[in-house]
């Protein structure tokens, strides 16, 4: 299934199931949360299917992101091998276990939301990630339990400004916790509908030029092990978003970085893509 959050004219949140270009409001099926109902959502499953309340098209809406109050948004550092080969290039020390940061949750936004170039940096960057959502509250989860507790699968794009990853500050935090700078989407692909994630294509562009075009296969950590890794430290939660690492052609190695006006679209495979405008600040 393919669920996501919208409104039409009115305003409403509702939530959805999108079937090609169309998409069914099962609110009075499901209520208007995602994250609320990702533990029963197998047993939901035949109700959504059924449902059959108003439909629209998709040109007609407005999609939200998915997820909607996540509790933590969690990154993987150089954890593709091309990218981490181009960062040893840039003379950058690659790490020697899994790296992981936070997202500030108050940087998300919709998959065709507009992304905010802040005024104090001309180093906003882009970075295609496949997003995995936690779908039941777990702990010390192994690798080879790991695939029980995913909900499914989104598309990420984690903007960041390169000068405030660490030049500015010790963690990477603030570089990437500007708001508007995480964008998911376009809805959440049921896990059963991706029967490898570890097989899909990534493909970003900025302003039609092709800038990251890489299999999610090259990734150095696999999905299970990340999850197996994290929760070891603390409980994951329904609608915790892991970011599984970005493949090479960022724009930092050549500081090619985004303008006000570009149009960035990040698209995977089967999961659909996000298209954000870059904004002045104000």
């Amino acid at each position: 299934m393919r669920l996501a959050r919208f409104h039409t004219a009115d305003g409403t949140v509702r939530l959805g199931r999108v079937d090609g270009e169309l998409i069914t409001d099962i609110t009075r099926e499901t209520g208007p949360s995602l994250r609320d109902i990702l533990p029963d959502l197998p047993a939901l499953r035949q109700r959504i299917e059924a449902a059959d309340g108003p439909g629209h098209h998709l040109s007609e809406v407005t999609l939200l992101a998915p997820i909607d109050a996540p509790q933590k948004y969690l990154g993987i550092g150089m954890n593709y091998r091309e990218h981490a080969e181009e960062a040893r290039r840039a003379g950058i020390t690659v790490p020697a276990n899994q790296m992981w940061f936070n997202k500030q949750v108050s940087c998300v936004v919709g998959p065709n939301a507009d992304v905010v170039k802040p005024d104090i940096s001309d180093e906003l960057d882009y970075e295609i990630e496949l997003g995995v959502v936690i779908g039941q509250r777990c702990k010390n989860v192994t690798a080879e339990n790991a695939p029980s507790v995913i909900a499914g699968y989104l598309v990420v794009n984690d903007f960041s400004v390169r000068d405030w990853l660490q030049k500015r500050s010790p963690t990477f935090t603030l570089g990437k916790s500007f708001d508007t700078h995480g964008p998911i989407g376009p809805w959440l692909t049921t896990a059963d509908e991706v029967p490898d994630p570890l097989a899909l294509q990534m493909t970003l562009s900025v302003n039609g030029e092709v800038r990251q075009d890489w299999p999610t296969n090259d990734m150095i950590y696999d999905i299970h092990d990340q999850i197996a890794y994290l929760s070891q430290v603390f409980t994951l939660m329904p609608g915790d978003i892991l970011a599984t690492g970005t493949p090479s052609g960022i724009g930092a190695p050549t500081r090619n970085f985004l303008r006000v006006g570009d149009v960035v679209r990040a698209e995977i495979e089967g999961l659909g893509a996000l298209e954000n405008l870059i904004v002045a600040e104000g």
